[in-house]
């Protein structure tokens, strides 16, 4: 398993255009995606999943990888976050 946490940067949080597409990344790979804020962790199979945590500018987000693909796909997720969010 890996993981990484995450400072929200953008003013307009996890919002529904980078949640898409984040999505996109992650879909159809061997991996199963978590992300929590606080006590909250949603299984990310969906937009609105992520979403649904309210993540805003300056809240933390965890995202945990596990399976084959873990370290990879993290490494992509992880480079994502840092370049629209």
């Amino acid at each position: 398993m890996a993981s990484f946490d995450y400072v929200i940067k953008d003013v307009h949080g996890i919002h529904a255009r980078p949640a898409t597409e984040l999505f996109k990344l992650i879909k159809g790979r061997d991996c199963v995606v978590k992300v929590a804020k606080g006590d909250k962790e949603v299984p990310f199979k969906g937009v609105m999943g992520i979403m649904s945590l309210g993540a805003k500018q300056g809240d933390s987000v965890k995202f945990s990888f596990e399976g084959a693909e873990a370290d990879a796909l993290m490494a992509e997720v992880k480079a994502f976050m840092e370049a629209n969010l």
